[in-house]
């Protein structure tokens, strides 16, 4: 069974467009990469071999799913922050199925298709599920839980896979586990997933990969705003750039104007002027060592439990026990 659930809505994409562009510098919200075409390009982001993140954590996962099903000792319901279509999390709910028969889910994501899409193939697959999802950001998503409370006997795994827990900065990090930790029950745990630091070498190319997917991913923000907002962006007026921030440990994503230009958003009454190299900062991920993880555990209410790690120690996999 599954029930697809509409959230409170929170700020717009016009308004953040809006707040974005008028600001200094320039920014635009990494949560709106994922429209219908974004949601594609990430996938196909994931298949590519300078990108290693998804195949670090699906090791991960191949390798520790059961030991994490256990890790509780006691029957579950599971949350995903960012579920996506749920293929990620199969190996779990797999896991999880095995151990305890029933299971709900309840994923948490902003594209209504890909929770559709996600709880069908899931559902065939795995006749014990039962799916409650929420088309939503993280915020309105963990609202929403409060009027979900777990049956009596489980506890909640919440689950935040695929590092995008560093697209925050550290501020924002401990403030989203604060909220994730005001859902769950004391003994609850949240499986965290954590991108490790590493040289350059390794994270440019993941970042900025020779087919120049992920440039189209970044451009594709400003095909969103042309066709949603009225934009009028060149996007032969833009490039993708991918810089390694050393001393914040941080890789940034930006698209840098080619040159000198002022471009009309229609729907926002905005135009938008540009210096030649000035560019839109899109997204930041940092890249953790492990004392900040359990850190940014503490200060955001919890506990680390336990690391699991992929045979490269590129990637981690962190059970946080809400304390």
């Amino acid at each position: 069974m599954a029930e697809i659930v509409p959230a409170a809505a929170g700020p717009t994409f016009a308004s953040d467009v809006r707040r974005g562009l008028s600001a200094e510098p320039k920014v635009l919200l990494p949560r709106y990469f994922y429209d219908a075409l974004g949601s594609r390009l990430f996938e196909a982001i994931c298949e590519l071999p300078e990108y290693y993140l998804t195949r670090a954590e699906a090791e991960i996962l191949e390798r520790h799913a059961a030991e994490m099903a256990a890790a509780l000792n006691s029957p579950v319901r599971l949350v995903e922050l960012g579920s996506g279509d749920g293929r990620k999390t199969r190996l779990l709910i797999e896991a999880l199925v095995a151990r305890q028969g029933h299971l709900l889910y309840l994923p948490i994501d902003v594209s209504s298709s890909a929770l559709e899409q996600g709880a069908e193939r899931l559902l065939h697959v795995f006749p014990e599920l039962t799916v409650t999802a929420f088309v939503a950001d993280y915020q309105a998503g963990l609202r929403a839980l409060r009027n979900e409370p777990a049956a009596p006997g489980y506890r909640t795994l919440t689950l935040f896979l695929g590092s995008t827990i560093g697209n925050l900065d550290p501020a924002e990090r401990v403030a989203l586990l604060r909220e994730i930790r005001g859902v769950l029950r004391t003994g609850d745990a949240l499986l965290l997933g954590v991108d490790l630091r590493k040289g350059a070498s390794v994270l440019l190319p993941a970042y900025d990969d020779a087919l120049g997917v992920t440039a189209a991913f970044n451009l594709n923000l400003l095909v969103r705003i042309n066709r949603e907002l009225g934009g009028a962006f060149d996007l032969a007026a833009f490039r993708h750039r991918a810089r390694w921030n050393g001393e914040l440990g941080r890789i940034e994503m930006h698209l840098e104007s080619r040159r000198e230009q002022t471009v009309p958003i229609r729907d926002l009454g905005l135009e938008v002027r540009f210096a030649a190299g000035e560019t839109i900062h899109t997204e930041s991920s940092y890249k953790l060592e492990a004392a900040q993880v359990a850190e940014m555990a503490a200060e955001g209410g919890f506990s680390l439990r336990k690391t699991w790690t992929d045979r490269g120690g590129r990637f981690a996999a962190n059970l946080l026990i809400g304390s």
